[in-house]
């Protein structure tokens, strides 16, 4: 804020939407022109679109370009063993670690940092909970302020032009892990994020689906229609995708059928 005095240091978590720079919010504006260094976890060259869109983002909306860049690089996760959570808690161990570096290294007394955050901080993204972890340690060091931002479930009923649910109907949000599983009972409408492994496959054919890639952005790819028709074309469209961009960012709803309605 214009005239504020701040002794402690302070971390905004940004929410920047789902990959379009029209998704960042008045409020995220207002948070970005305030920070003085902008913290990027570097996930390798295949993925480096995600950093310059950060970049784009910042170079747009801050007003006086006096922040810096701290890019480092993101650890790997490892995927072999046989419990998910084991691999995601021993991963968030090693970020924590190197987010406290950042912290206490690349920032001075009185100043804001920030991890802008794709699409939502709130949705499976672990930067909150990491936070939360260095402050439980000790000492506390930072405070931190959320931003929400335009996550991808919402860019996609957007740009499907659908509500995620009908009347009287729940939304049930889960993860390509969790699908296989089996589909919710009782549940008519589920929103999947994080299917790498196209797990997809493994739904009854008999719904509608809403599939999303790169929503928001240049390369934005939307499918709908009846899963059993589309299953393979889009398995198809990713494979494709992803080899020309080397990483892949897909959404989708999975809708049980209402006799005579078209998705």
């Amino acid at each position: 804020m214009a005239g504020e005095i701040r002794t402690t240091k302070k971390v905004f978590v940004i929410g920047i939407g789902a990959g379009n720079p029209d998704y960042v919010t008045i409020q995220a504006v207002n948070a970005l022109n305030q920070v003085d260094v902008f913290f990027i976890l570097d996930k390798g060259q295949g993925k480096s679109d995600l950093i310059r869109i950060r970049k784009e983002i910042c170079e747009r909306y801050i007003q006086v370009p006096a922040y810096r860049w701290v890019e480092v690089p993101d650890p790997v996760r490892d995927t072999l063993t046989e419990s998910y959570k084991a691999d995601v808690e021993s991963w968030r161990k090693k970020r924590a670690a190197i987010y406290r570096s950042l912290i206490v290294d690349e920032m001075k007394d009185g100043e804001c940092g920030a991890f802008l955050v794709w699409g939502d901080p709130s949705l499976y993204d672990g930067t909150l909970e990491i936070l939360a972890r260095i402050l439980a340690e000790g000492p506390k060091v930072f405070e931190y302020e959320v931003i929400p931002g335009i996550s991808s479930m919402q860019a996609l009923a957007a740009r499907h032009r659908i509500a995620l649910n009908r009347i009287g109907e729940a939304i049930h949000i889960t993860t390509g892990r969790k699908l296989t599983e089996g589909f919710p009972n009782n549940v008519d409408n589920v929103v999947v994020f994080l299917d790498a492994d196209m797990n997809l496959r493994s739904v009854p054919e008999d719904l509608d689906i809403y599939w999303g890639a790169y929503l928001g952005t240049d390369d934005e790819v939307l499918v709908s229609g009846k899963l059993k028709e589309l299953l393979t074309d889009i398995e198809q469209i990713r494979k494709a995708r992803k080899a020309e961009k080397g990483w892949i960012m897909d959404t989708y709803l999975l809708r049980r059928a209402t006799p005579g309605e078209k998705p």
